[in-house]
């Protein structure tokens, strides 16, 4: 768990800089947390620290202008939604899919490859769909504002 809270602090410190060093530390932190928050023992732990993970190579790929971190970050979105499924934590699940939207969207800036942005597109839907039911308000703004985003690329085409 402390590293798990130590790559958030990383994270959130690294988004606020230029440089990619403490985000570096935060995927070293979260990834030494996932050796003790294993899935085996405690999969809701694992899924949230795969989830975080998964913020901190997107904060990367986006500085980074490449697909590996972004690539990776997808990867750990889609291990979190394992277990943070639709049907048994629908908020996690809609969170986490945000989350994959944004990933997918940074590697359509990326590459320009049109599949990212409708991936990112299928992913918001998701979680808004889910957020509406819930009468999430503020998730439901901040889905809707990248799905506009997301909108706005594909008629830039």
């Amino acid at each position: 768990m402390t590293q798990n809270n130590l790559g958030n602090v990383l994270k959130v410190l690294g988004e606020r800089e230029s440089q990619t060093a403490r985000l570096e530390e935060a995927v070293a932190a979260f990834r030494e947390g996932l050796k003790e928050r294993t899935r085996e023992r405690v999969p809701l732990d694992w899924a949230e620290t795969q989830n975080n993970l998964g913020t901190a190579l997107g904060a990367l790929g986006s500085l980074e202008n490449g697909t590996a971190r972004l690539e990776e970050a997808i990867t750990a979105f889609r291990e979190a939604l394992e277990e943070f499924t639709r049907a048994h934590f629908p908020l996690r699940w809609a969170r986490t899919q945000e989350n994959l939207a944004s990933a997918y969207g940074i590697l359509f800036a990326n590459t320009r490859e049109p599949h990212y942005l409708d991936a990112a597109l299928e992913a918001v839907d998701g979680a808004l769909a889910e957020y509406r039911g819930s009468d999430a308000a503020y998730d439901i703004g901040s889905a809707e504002r990248q799905r506009e985003k997301i909108l706005a690329a594909k008629r830039m085409l």
